[in-house]
Formats: C-alpha cells, structure tokens, sequence
C-alpha cells in the first residue's frame, strides 16, 4: 500500500515568529537538539514509516535547506527502486504568484504528483517535533474508505487558537471545522479541551486533485487547506479524523510546533533533562540527520590547583567535533565544532555549530547562532537592559537570542568583564 503512497512536506513558510534564527533559513532548517534540523523528524517519520517516495516544497529561503537534505537525505534513496526526495521550489507553472496557501502549494506542483500517479498522497508539514507512522494513518483511511482523513491531537482550549478545530461523531467522522478560531469547539464532555488538526491529511488522490483544481477558480478563496478546502467537504464527503500514534512511547504524546522563541527554547531544554520527554535514543525509531566527518568532542584541562581551571559539561548535549577547553557548560545544547575556551562558563543555552566562546566569557539563558565569536570577558543573559542596548532580540521569557549577524564581535572592550 504504501508504495503506492506519495508524501507531500510543505517546508515554506518563512517561520517569522522564530526571527532571528530564520534570518537567513527557513524554519525547517532550523537546528534542533544540537545534531539535527527540525525538517529531519518529518523526513525520519517518513522513511520509518515505509514512504519512500518525498516531495518536499520549499519557498522562503530555502538554501540551507537544500543544502542539509541534498547532502543527508539523498544518498540512500535508490531512484532505480522509485524512492526518492525531490525537492520543488516554486516554479509558477500555472500562475504568476508565489504559494498563496497550503493548498495553492499543492496544486502549483500538480503536475508532478500527477506523474508519479500515486493512490494516496499524505501532506505533511516540516516545522513540527513528533513521531508518528504514517503507515498506520495511511491503513486507516483505506479502511474507513476515506476521501480525507486528518491526523488530531487533544490540546488544550487556550492553545487552539493555534490550530484547525473540529468536531467528530462516534465514528470520528468529521461533521464541523473551524481554522483558528476564538471561540472553537471543545470535545464533548471536556469543555477544557479541543480536538485539534495537526496539519497532516491523507487524500485519495483523484479526490485530492478534483479538490485543488476546484478551489483554484474560486478567487474568494484563500486556497488553504483549513480554512477552504476541508469546511467546503465535510457535510459532502467521507472526512474522517485520525487520532495521533505517538511513536515515542514516553507516557503523554510528545508533538511540539516550536514556532516562537520560547517554545523552540524549552523544547530544546527539555532534551538535557535526567528523563527527556522526546527519546533521541530510540533505535526502533531513529531519527535521522546529515551526519558530518568531524572527530568526537574533546573535554581538557583537569586542574585542581590554584586556578580550577577543568573543562566539563554537565546535564548537556555536545556534538561532535566541540572541544571544551577549560571551560564549564551546564544544563546546554551543543552543536558541533564549538569551543569553549578556558574559565568560560555556558549555562541554560543552545549554541550552534562553530560558535566560539573566549576565556571568562559567561552564557546564560542564551541561543547563539552559527558560527559567532564571543569575546573574552564578555557577559551575556545577566543585564537585560546592557543585552538589549546591544541589539540583542530578547524573547518573552527574557531568552537573549545572537543572530549571525548581530556583530557581537563590534563590542567595546569597555563593555567586556574581566
């Protein structure tokens, strides 16, 4: 069944709310956990679930994206076997415009699902930290005899603003649907809670192109999934929810969209815990990444004289190819090719590949992009108001966040802390 399956990852959206990590990446190609891109739990979704057959639509700057899939994802896909992951940038094929929405995406790319002439499509997103089988959703709707079927997730009322609503009977079939809606509609019996789309939708796929080039001559329309496509079917078609399978066995479902600063923040936070609630460390269910050929992380410096001077890292992730080099890193995340100099002191903080950090240098509740150089002596998550006058983005939760290109190097040495 699934050989005859295709998988549609919308992997576009500029993902504002993340700025400024998505200066210059879009939101899938993020960094995550310190090894990994948020894309690669879609992607490792897709391949454990037995879809091998990607396409993978991009749009906002989509470089490093490419990038990190060409390089990680290709290389064990046979297309000699029909298993392969495209990736499509816009090409205004059928119009002159960019993507106006989920479902104008898919149907600006007709064309190439068209000639892979699959029986069933899946359209996922790739901005999201889960793992679910696809397989099993995929199985269900081909029970149910579906024309849609949308994978749901309890979350809470306060939280659905976030999220497509719906409503379902005892068969789960959906018989009402609302798009981030103030008001939504809460699950029978639990006015506290919401059963929530979580943007994945199987299609039979003759049903799914009859869908697309029907919405396409509605110019009301905002050609989008939620707020069009799925409203204008449920009372006419077999529109079924899929409850979600969490893969990760971990007690509570596990599905995070780390869309905002803090979220992404906590999520990462969550994985340096004695007992993380995502498990990275699941053989069953691997995710997978662009592994690059760099030797293992380096801790020296054991000294227990006059200047305690040890390099150590506690309750953290570091990534291959970092070297701590004196220096103390607690409760962090790690990417590769860090250093971490001598009486440096990293607490509570995401830093990302090839950040080096100078001698007596103190992080705190910090996210640090690629490739930056910290001062020595520099202070960083300790005055808010001196991080701010340095044009640091500061989140809602007081998290100082050091884009690329926030010329850290430029502070004065006035500014420094011995």
């Amino acid at each position: 069944m699934l050989r005859n399956t295709l998988a549609v990852v919308l992997a576009g959206g500029k993902g504002s709310r993340l700025d400024p990590l998505t200066r210059d990446r879009a939101k899938p190609a993020v960094p995550f956990g310190g090894l990994y891109r948020i894309i690669d739990f879609t992607l490792s979704n897709c391949i454990n679930s037995g879809i091998r057959k990607i396409v993978m639509l991009t749009q906002y700057k989509a470089m490093s994206l490419d990038r990190h899939v060409n390089i990680g994802w290709r290389h064990f896909l046979c297309r000699e076997l029909d298993e392969f992951i495209d990736i499509l940038p816009p090409q205004q094929r059928i119009d002159e415009h960019w993507y106006q929405g989920t479902a104008d995406a898919v149907y600006q790319n007709i064309y190439t699902l068209e000639k892979e002439r699959p029986e069933y499509v899946v359209i996922l997103a790739g901005d999201h930290i889960y793992k679910m089988d696809y397989g099993k959703m995929v199985e269900y709707h081909q029970q149910v005899g579906a024309d849609l079927t949308i994978g749901a997730l309890r979350v809470p009322k306060a939280d659905s603003v976030h999220f497509g609503v719906m409503q379902v009977d005892e068969q789960d079939r959906v018989n009402a649907f609302v798009e981030k809606s103030p008001e939504p509609i809460t699950i029978p019996g639990d006015p506290d809670h919401c059963l929530a789309s979580m943007g994945i939708y199987v299609f039979t796929t003759r049903f799914l192109f009859e869908q697309l080039c029907r919405d396409a001559t509605r110019p009301e329309s905002q050609h989008d999934f939620g707020r069009n496509i799925i409203p204008s079917i449920i009372h006419s078609h077999r529109v079924f929810a899929f409850p979600f399978h969490d893969e990760n066995r971990k007690g509570a479902a596990y599905w995070r969209d780390v869309g905002t600063l803090d979220a992404y923040y906590e999520a990462n936070m969550d994985l340096v815990s004695i007992d993380p609630q995502l498990n990275l460390y699941d053989d069953r269910w691997p995710i997978r990444t662009f592994q690059p050929n760099l030797p293992p992380p380096k801790f020296v410096f054991g000294s227990r004289g006059e200047d305690d001077r040890v390099g150590h890292a506690i309750d953290s992730i570091v990534c291959q190819g970092s070297i701590i080099s004196g220096g103390s890193v607690i409760r962090s995340v790690l990417g590769s090719q860090v250093r971490v100099n001598s009486y440096a002191q990293v607490e509570d903080s995401i830093v990302f590949d090839g950040v080096d950090i100078g001698r007596h240098a103190r992080i705190r509740r910090a996210i640090i992009d690629k490739g930056v150089k910290i001062p020595p002596g520099v202070q960083i998550g300790y005055d808010e108001a001196e991080d701010r006058a340095r044009n640091f983005t500061i989140s809602d939760r007081g998290i100082v966040v050091i884009a690329k290109a926030d010329g850290i190097e430029q502070l004065n040495v006035g500014e420094r802390v011995a």
